[in-house]
């Protein structure tokens, strides 16, 4: 009898530690992203025991997880977690799964009070329960909507009770929940809990991911590379860590060592194995120039998902067919060039009315691509100028979207036409706005692509900033006076006249370097004076400064000898040289132009 009792007591804590392992495997699979897999087991359990309540407060993180549609999560953890309370009501970790449903519905209060229940229930002479305290956090972490502060408190006081339980997964969740709760300035504090977990427990292999992870936001990628080997040695079917690895190699250009982890990755996810992996491998083929290969991979993951295909998937076909295209123009392939620009096109347009989020957020590389493929397409100047200008909208450094402009302005400025220049001067505008400290040159440059497009107004208004700002300089006098040139050919309103004045005078400074910039100006002065003011003496004076520049000049004897000897007579117009022909001047020594 008794040597049966043993027997029944081993066949016991057997059957226990099966259960037990069971769950672990759920679980290790949840916390892997296996969530599939996960379901499995956890599914498996619970038709042994359907108010297994481990079970049913992990088969709802799993089933959860599973739904990809974001609008669709709260109505999934609503009904899970409403069936399991049915199943038993007074489970504290089952109430955490209710007040989960809460968050989700942004039940902050209704969420709070199930989260202390919980707790109160669970409440020892050593604290908090380490299992529901971190329970509480996880989802709270997990949740769009969140009570995290308050519960960090709680987290917090319970780690520094020297006499409190503690454990790895609750440093864990707590410096998660820091992350989340202060973006951008919770680092430190998450890094310190990441490493009290691995403290405790030394081959816990989410921590050493949850480093790599923090590590990655700050781009420390050394530290990145060494917590993400970390992991997987710890942990060799640690899926997450090898689609990091997958990347961390990619944007190294190791296309090799990036297959590699990508192998792994897929070979520890199976059998969740998706067509979203043929995405990753079309990558791959774009990264090494077989655009062919990309673009067959990624139609494939398309047709398989339809408008569930996320904006990346558009991204990459867009760009794919660009580069197949240039390489079939090069060819001399002219239609097959043609369509494939046109599937650029496409591609592009799908791209930018489905991108968005955190994770497909439009770049400038996105704008700079769209732009080229309007050039190919058969895209008007203006869509093109405007699509530079939309540039300005990413969120990254000044010094990147100022270089975006610049090409798209050079692009315009090459092109030559009117509109192409006055929309290159548009863009070079836009650089003024967006620099936190504009140069000298940039003002130039604007108000010039303006000039030459013969937008005289915008041309005039930069040129007048330009004079304000640096009024010792000779440049934007000249610009000016050019401007007022060709808005006035008939010089009857005189507006250039002020302009002329002033850059004379700067002009002056040195008459042997500008000498014949000097008799130009003089010379318009002087046919102004004579022909629209009547005064011979005024159109004397710029003749002479002119004649003392250049003593043997006869064009300019000859007007002065005519305005001389019409003392009795009214004047003829004087022919001075650099007088103007009804023609702007083109203007000469431009900073930077030849």
């Amino acid at each position: 009898m008794k040597n049966r009792a043993i027997v029944l007591f081993l066949c016991f804590v057997a059957g226990f530690n099966a259960v037990a392992q069971s769950l672990q495997e759920g679980k290790s699979h949840f916390y892997a992203q296996r969530y599939q897999l996960a379901s499995n087991v956890f599914q498996q359990l619970l038709k042994t025991n359907p108010t297994d309540v481990e079970a049913l407060y992990w088969g709802g993180q799993a089933a959860l997880s599973l739904e990809l549609d974001s609008a669709k999560k709260p109505a999934v953890v609503r009904a899970w977690f409403d069936k399991a309370v049915q199943l038993n009501s007074s489970a504290p970790l089952l109430m955490i799964g209710a007040g989960q449903a809460d968050l989700f519905e942004n039940k902050i209060n209704d969420a709070r009070q199930k989260f202390e229940s919980a707790l109160t229930m669970t409440r020892t002479k050593k604290g908090e329960s380490v299992s529901i305290l971190t329970a509480i956090l996880q989802v709270n972490t997990t949740s769009p909507n969140h009570d995290l502060l308050y519960f960090i408190d709680k987290a917090k006081l319970q780690l520094e009770n020297e006499k409190a339980e503690k454990s790895a997964e609750l440093y864990l969740v707590v410096g998660d929940a820091i992350r989340k709760a202060k973006p951008g300035e919770g680092g430190g504090e998450a890094f310190r809990n990441y490493q009290e977990a691995l403290k405790l427990n030394p081959t816990y292999a989410l921590a050493s991911y949850r480093l790599a992870r923090l590590f990655d936001s700050q781009k420390n990628w050394e530290l990145v590379f060494q917590y993400l080997n970390e992991c997987v040695q710890k942990d060799p079917s640690f899926t997450p860590a090898y689609y990091e690895l997958f990347y961390y190699f990619f944007y190294r250009r190791d296309y090799s060592s990036a297959e590699q982890q990508l192998q792994k990755y897929i070979s520890t996810k199976a059998p969740e194995k998706d067509i979203q992996d043929e995405f990753l491998y079309s990558q791959l083929c774009w990264a090494r120039s077989d655009f062919n290969c990309a673009i067959s991979k990624a139609e494939s993951v398309l047709s398989a998902l339809g408008e569930n295909n996320k904006p990346r998937v558009f991204r990459l076909l867009s760009d794919a067919y660009y580069q197949a295209g240039d390489t079939l123009k090069k060819q001399a392939n002219e239609d097959g060039a043609k369509g494939a620009f046109a599937n650029a096109k496409k591609y592009s347009d799908r791209f930018f009315s489905k991108a968005g989020d955190e994770n497909d957020a439009i770049i400038l590389y996105d704008y700079q691509l769209r732009a080229d493929i309007l050039e190919k397409t058969g895209g008007t100047p203006e869509e093109i100028s405007g699509t530079y200008l939309q540039s300005t909208r990413v969120d990254t450094l000044a010094t990147l979207k100022v270089d975006l402009l610049k090409k798209g302005a050079d692009r315009f400025k090459a092109r030559g036409d009117s509109l192409s220049r006055v929309l290159e001067g548009v863009l070079r505008t836009e650089v003024i706005k967006v620099k936190p400290t504009p140069s000298q040159r940039d003002y130039f440059d604007a108000g010039f692509a303006f000039y030459q497009g013969k937008d005289y107004t915008h041309a005039d208004s930069l040129f007048t900033i330009y004079v304000n700002k640096y009024p010792e300089e000779m440049y934007g006098y000249m610009m000016l006076y050019n401007i007022q040139r060709a808005v006035d050919t008939s010089m009857e309103m005189g507006t250039a006249v002020p302009w002329a004045i002033k850059y004379l005078e700067i002009l002056e400074k040195d008459t042997v370097k500008n000498k014949k910039t000097i008799i130009g100006v003089a010379g318009y002065l002087a046919a102004y004076s004579a022909n629209i003011l009547k005064d011979k003496e005024k159109a004397l004076q710029y003749l002479r400064r002119m004649l003392a520049l250049d003593p043997t000049n006869a064009a300019i004897q000859q007007n002065i000898s005519v305005l001389e000897k019409s003392a009795a007579n009214k004047p003829e117009p004087p022919k001075t040289e650099g007088a103007p022909n009804n023609q702007a001047a083109k203007p000469s020594g431009v900073p930077g132009n030849t």
